[in-house]
């Protein structure tokens, strides 16, 4: 049993840090909203803290996982007022590789070791134990903890130093969100001349242009469901810091930023708290016609 500990108990930290203390690990929780924390422990075993800096003096590796950038920076600093040297900070959150790269350094100035380990999955991996973890930092440090990822997710890959597994995830999440923009902008085109979205989608499935993300998102739109697993706002974020990520490296991204303000347009009519699904929304008022299917 390892003294661990989890900062950040949203739609993806709460299954992320109930796997571990399913795991039999002895685990220090916080979150922004105290009630989150002390449910967990209620209902697993766990130890609600009062403060970060709590977690820090409680755990030999501690995770988070938070919405962005400043507050990835604001909870590390906090966790550095407890954290013994010799400590594992797990950042898996999707921030700045610039702002990790500098928590990192301000960590080992402190004898305390950082990882960055952004995930991928969505609320469905975190619930299910099987989320994607991509990890920057030291490779002899993540050997260590290795075993403490592996409850929440089945896929690791070491990416190299520093930054660099938040530079894969950014990649990722780039094709993501460039793919969900032309699915959007393919249904909407197909629907409106006529053709059975359902239909299409059967064809999309057995062509080259077959895509595991159409393939799970296409039936939540056809339904119209667009309940929570990645929000609209979050992925906005991420767009956001690919962009800012390739004005440092020098990468032009033309078909990235097109995407950011179809995500800024879906966030301007209101639906930047639902699943990035709901991009489509944007598309369909402007040609008024909705991708749904038809009634059985």
């Amino acid at each position: 049993m390892a003294k661990l500990g989890f900062l950040g108990l949203g739609i993806m930290g709460y299954p992320m840090a109930r796997h571990l203390i399913e795991a039999g690990h002895d685990v220090a929780l916080w979150s922004h909203s105290g009630a989150k924390a002390q449910k967990l422990a209620a209902e697993k075993g766990g130890k609600a803290c009062a403060t970060a800096a709590e977690v820090g003096a409680h755990a030999d590796c501690i995770f988070y996982c938070v919405g962005d950038s400043a507050m990835s920076v604001e909870l590390c600093a906090e966790l550095l007022k407890g954290a013994k040297p010799g400590t594992v900070i797990v950042d898996a959150s999707t921030v700045a590789p610039s702002a990790s790269r500098k928590m990192s350094e301000a960590c080992a100035a402190k004898g305390v070791h950082f990882l960055d380990a952004p995930c991928t999955g969505s609320r469905p991996g975190a619930e299910s134990g099987n989320l994607t973890f991509m990890i920057g930092g030291d490779k002899e440090v993540f050997e260590r903890v290795k075993p403490y990822f592996e409850p929440m997710g089945k896929k690791l890959y070491y990416c190299g130093g520093a930054g660099l597994g938040l530079q894969a995830k950014l990649t990722q999440n780039l094709v993501l969100s460039n793919l969900l923009n032309a699915f959007n902008e393919g249904l909407v085109l197909s629907t409106k001349a006529g053709v059975d979205p359902e239909l299409m989608l059967e064809i999309l499935d057995n062509s080259a242009a077959k895509s595991g993300l159409i393939s799970f998102k296409a039936p939540y739109v056809f339904r119209r469901d667009f309940a929570t697993n990645f929000s609209v706002k979050w992925m906005h974020k991420d767009i956001g810091l690919m962009l800012e990520s390739s004005a440092e490296l020098g990468v032009p991204l033309p078909l990235t930023g097109l995407t950011r303000q179809m995500f800024q347009a879906a966030i301007a009519t209101g639906h930047g708290e639902e699943d990035i699904c709901s991009t489509i929304k944007v598309l369909e008022g402007l040609a008024g016609v909705e991708v749904k299917a038809k009634e059985k």
